[in-house]
């Protein structure tokens, strides 16, 4: 009997939502309309944010950051190598450059120490990543920000409902990112959300996402011609969400703490399985965090292993299990080769990168397809050990 096929990831999409979505293509707007903002609000508020932007997708949201923030020419931008391009590229599409941080190896986030290692005169900005959903260390990120004057842009596309120390992920740094991709924590579709708590950011923001055209009379630099006036200040994108994909967030974010809530129960049932394991180690996590658990990395102790991660990957994924790989280092993929950048500039993370499976996590599985991952994983690692 061929075992069930059990993805990594999956959204969880009930009557409610389809109903919202439903009444939205019903209704006089499916773009541009009151569902955005209502959307806007809503997530502001859960994040105990001033402002949120809602925006076409995570990697939009990430652009039109570093737009607001002033990245340009010139400028570097720390980041981790650990994380999907898209945090890398924003900082390329505005002409700057990207500098790589190492890891902490505990919690595989950026580290602190090696940010502070990295900073020169021309280092504009921070990008840490919440990876995972597990917050950064942000207390001491935001200390290096304040001396250094620099300006903290989180990528919080695995940490919607992540909390630091109390607080919110999207309401710690200058500028978060979200992303509402159907693997994220909650989704849109495609789709993603920009928090900050500055009047100044936002309206860079609200313009960009818009080909840089404002409709406020007060912000006009020429005089209006009458009602149909409006000023394109500068050069934006067409980064709009639809109200479609708003009505959908608003329905997924009411449920948002149920699905935190069932991906905890499943990573507290890994842990208790796997802590034991020879040959595994589990995820650890900083202290006075608490993890919106996007995804659950084990790390391979290949030491006490037979097989390389590769083997053990294929083995898995023969099991049907639908495990993934997250990430490559930023830099190992060609095109950032062809910049210039060499491995070997962050040997803890790409230490880490050759020994990491992530394995199926979502709020849908119920307690049998769990079962059946922790089975599955047990008898693959039982068969490499040493």
């Amino acid at each position: 009997m061929t075992e069930e096929f059990i993805p990594y990831g999956s959204q969880w999409i009930d009557e409610k939502d389809i109903d919202a979505v439903v009444e939205t293509l019903k209704s006089d707007f499916l773009t541009t309309g009151p569902k955005i903002k209502e959307f806007e609000d809503t997530f502001a508020d859960y994040v105990d944010a001033k402002y949120a932007v809602a925006i076409a997708n995570g990697t939009a949201a990430l652009h039109a950051a570093t737009y607001a923030a002033g990245i340009k020419e010139g400028d570097e931008v720390i980041t981790t190598p650990i994380t999907f391009a898209a945090t890398a590229n924003s900082i390329l599409y505005q002409n700057a450059t990207p500098v790589f941080a190492d890891i902490d190896p505990e919690t595989y986030n950026i580290g602190p120490e090696s940010i502070k290692d990295n900073i020169t005169e021309k280092t504009k900005a921070i990008i840490p990543v919440h990876y995972t959903g597990q917050p950064c260390d942000m207390e001491k990120i935001k200390e290096i920000a304040a001396k250094n004057d620099l300006i903290i842009i989180e990528d919080g596309a695995h940490a919607v409902g992540a909390t630091y120390k109390d607080q919110k992920i999207g309401s710690i740094g200058d500028m978060t990112t979200f992303s509402f991709h159907p693997v994220k924590n909650m989704t849109t579709g495609e789709g993603g959300m920009i928090t900050t708590d500055s009047k100044e950011l936002y309206d860079k923001l609200m313009k960009f996402r818009t080909h840089g055209i404002t409709k406020d009379e007060s912000e006009y630099i020429n005089s209006s011609d009458g009602n149909w006036y409006h000023e394109q200040q500068g050069l934006g994108y067409n980064y709009r969400i639809t109200d479609i994909q708003a009505a959908l967030g608003i329905t997924q974010l009411k449920r948002l703490d149920k699905f935190l809530t069932r991906r905890r129960e499943i990573v507290n049932r890994y842990n208790n399985e796997f802590k034991d394991i020879e040959g595994l180690i589990i995820p650890e996590q900083l202290e006075n965090t608490n993890s919106a658990w996007h995804i659950y990395v084990l790390q391979l102790e290949l030491e006490k292993l037979t097989a390389d991660r590769k083997e053990i990957f294929k083995s898995l994924r023969e099991k049907n299990l639908g495990v993934n790989v997250h990430y490559i280092p930023v830099y190992f993929h060609p095109y950032y080769h062809n910049l210039g950048y060499e491995k070997g500039i962050c040997p803890k993370a790409e230490k880490l990168y050759e020994r990491i499976i992530t394995i199926p996590l979502y709020p849908k599985m119920n307690d049998q397809q769990v079962n059946d991952v922790i089975k599955r994983i047990k008898s693959t690692i039982n068969k490499y050990q040493k």
